[in-house]
Parts: C-alpha cells; sequence; structure tokens
C-alpha cells in the first residue's frame, strides 16, 4: 500500500466562514471530522492526522546558505495555507482520491492528495 497526505486547504473565505459559525455548527463539522478519523481507522487507513494553527503562527528556517535566516510566516507568498491533514494508507490513487473526497465533506475544506516518495529498493 502506498501512503498519501490529504491536505485541508483554508482560504481567506474559508477562515471567514468558520469565524462566523455558532458554537454548535463547529461542533456539527468536528463531529464530522471525527466520524471520518473514526472510518479511516476501522478501515485500516489511517496513519496520522492532526490539524494546524493558523497560518501567522508558521516560522520558516533557511539553512540553504552560509547563514541560518529563521523568518516569521510561511515561505510562500499566499492567501492560501494548510490548515491540517490527514496521512493515510491506500492501495491507489483512486482510493485516496475518495478517502480525500469524504474528508472534504468532513472538515467543510478542499483537501489535495500528494502520495509519498517510494522508499529506494521498495
Amino acid at each position: 500500500m502506498s501512503q498519501y497526505l490529504l491536505s485541508v486547504i483554508h482560504d481567506p473565505e474559508d477562515v471567514a466562514a468558520m469565524d462566523a459559525m455558532t458554537p454548535e455548527e463547529m461542533q456539527a463539522v468536528f463531529a464530522a471530522v471525527g466520524t471520518f478519523n473514526e472510518r479511516l481507522q476501522a478501515e485500516g487507513a489511517w496513519v496520522f492526522a492532526g490539524g494546524l494553527q493558523t497560518h501567522e503562527s508558521t516560522t520558516t528556517v533557511d539553512a540553504t546558505g552560509a547563514e541560518t535566516i529563521v523568518t516569521d510566516g510561511p515561505f510562500a507568498e499566499t492567501k492560501e495555507y494548510l490548515g491540517g491533514f490527514w496521512i493515510i494508507e491506500a492501495p491507489d490513487l483512486d482510493a485516496a482520491l475518495k478517502w480525500a473526497a469524504e474528508g472534504s465533506k468532513a472538515c467543510a475544506n478542499r483537501v489535495e492528495v500528494r502520495p509519498f516518495q517510494e522508499e529506494p529498493g521498495a
């Protein structure tokens, strides 16, 4: 089985919509994500998952030059940012895309799918 990163992508409209949610609406999203997580685990696809703090809490480290440069904020200047993720195991990309569709519905955000590189010699 291959592993895939399912990235939850946030943009400013998503954040505004989440900020406008009532506590009950937010709990419904949390419950849907919890149900999705339980299903991933029950079907053996679960590896790891996590929600991330907002992009304002990001620190970027660049040690590619003579000196290490540490800057506040993400490296890329973009409106979209990574809000959370799942790492899953799936037999192929089609199966990973099906999981991503369910995850997108559960978390009410877009989900990007990216396969991990295969181990050399695997």
